[in-house]
């Protein structure tokens, strides 16, 4: 008999889980969409992306997901044959950069071990190497959502001013966004983009762009641009329709106004990263407790390095498959699938999952899925250290010790 019935649960990297009281935000007929609430709605969520992002700069709303806002940087920073500099710590970064390739620019890559931070100073080396400064533009990712690396963006923005570049900065945050500290002004990034279904909340289906004076400066000059994706005039218009290039995503704005409220005004956004923070460090001390007796790990060795929304882990022998299996049909829990560490062809990729622990998350809920590991590690006779558990709830309270 399955354990499974009941509300599943999807620890997953995105969708993330979706608080009922965003559902009923967007449970609405729809609105007018020329005059009254909405416009003035849609301010004020502009100035809310903006606090959270920490940015003084300009802000922009697409209909789009993660790969729409890939899209919508590259076309607004770069000419067809530019050139920038991808700096690569996993799946997602690859595919940022791939995605600037297939839209003709010229990407030289840095790629580190999908189990580490950047380098900065190789950064610094590969600027310092561009005497003509044909590099246009830097692309980093904040935090992969599948290696579940964190880089260090303050030091990637230190070393290009070390290499007195003029390279723009840019941030893919959509993993990060909500769950981690992200500093836009101080931290000197000049493109920053994110999506609805990680931090903020929400259903797919909106993403986001934060840019820079300087950004907005480069962008005058980029022929990439097409009218969807043109930055310009969903910053800064006197009509609403010109902030979505047409009709508004009506309903995701009722939703996104609520979560918003719920970070930024209830919680308070260094609340959300310190319980993010509070709630990775469980899962840490849960897996390195079960790695003491058996061929599970962490996929990121380094506690600076790794993210507070989501964990890459291995268990071998295939047992990430078998876990993710048996929790799925025996305790209504969901994991996410390992990206990028092996081929899907190759046997290991059945040794890599992901826990998500980011957006409408609390300690319940996080220490349910790891009795759940738990217990499945049990079933299915996979070797593991004990103590587990115990170990994840006293690294919960505040000040607790890693």
């Amino acid at each position: 008999m399955s354990l499974a019935n009941g509300r599943h649960y999807f620890a997953i990297p995105g969708p993330s889980v979706v608080p009922d009281r965003v559902l009923a935000a967007m449970h609405r007929p729809s609105p007018n969409i020329y005059a009254g609430e909405l416009v003035e709605l849609t301010q004020t969520i502009f100035a809310g992306l903006r606090r959270v992002a920490c940015s003084s700069g300009h802000a922009a709303i697409y209909i789009a997901n993660g790969h729409g806002a890939w899209e919508a940087a590259i076309s607004n920073m770069f000419s067809r044959g530019d050139k920038a500099l991808g700096a690569i710590t996993g799946h997602f970064g690859r595919g940022w950069v791939e995605w600037a390739r297939r839209m003709g620019i010229d990407m030289e890559t840095i790629e580190f071990p999908g189990s580490t931070a950047i380098d900065p100073a190789r950064i610094e080396e590969a600027l310092v190497a561009d005497r003509s400064h044909r590099i246009r533009a830097v692309l980093v990712t904040h935090v992969d959502t599948a290696s579940t690396v964190r880089n260090d963006i303050e030091a990637v923005r230190a070393a290009i001013d070390a290499a007195r570049h003029p390279a723009l900065l840019a941030v893919d945050a959509i993993a990060s966004l909500g769950c981690e500290e992200l500093l836009f002004d101080a931290w000197g990034i000049d493109v920053l983009i994110a999506a609805s279904q990680k931090g903020l909340m929400l259903p797919p289906g909106l993403s986001f762009l934060w840019f820079s004076d300087k950004a907005l400066a480069a962008s005058h000059e980029a022929n990439l641009v097409t009218p969807y994706w043109d930055w310009k005039p969903r910053s800064s218009s006197a009509e609403l329709y010109r902030y979505f290039a047409g009709t508004a995503p009506t309903h995701h704005l009722y939703g996104l106004r609520e979560a918003l409220t719920m970070i930024l005004e209830e919680e308070g956004l260094a609340n959300v990263w310190g319980r993010h923070r509070r709630l990775a460090r469980a899962v840490w001390e849960a897996f390195d407790t079960w790695g003491e007796g058996g061929d599970i790990s962490l996929n990121v060795p380094d506690p600076a390095a790794r993210a507070h929304a989501v964990t890459s882990a291995r268990v071998g022998a295939g047992g990430a498959l078998l876990l993710r299996q048996w929790l799925e049909a025996e305790a209504g829990v969901t994991l996410g699938i390992g990206l990028g560490m092996a081929l899907p062809t190759e046997p290991a990729y059945n040794d890599f999952f992901r826990v998500a622990h980011m957006g409408h998350v609390n300690s319940h809920m996080t220490l349910g899925v790891l009795a759940a590991m738990d217990a499945g590690f049990k079933a299915l006779g996979i070797p593991h250290g004990t103590g587990a558990l115990d170990a994840a709830a006293a690294a919960l309270p505040e000040g607790a010790a890693k």
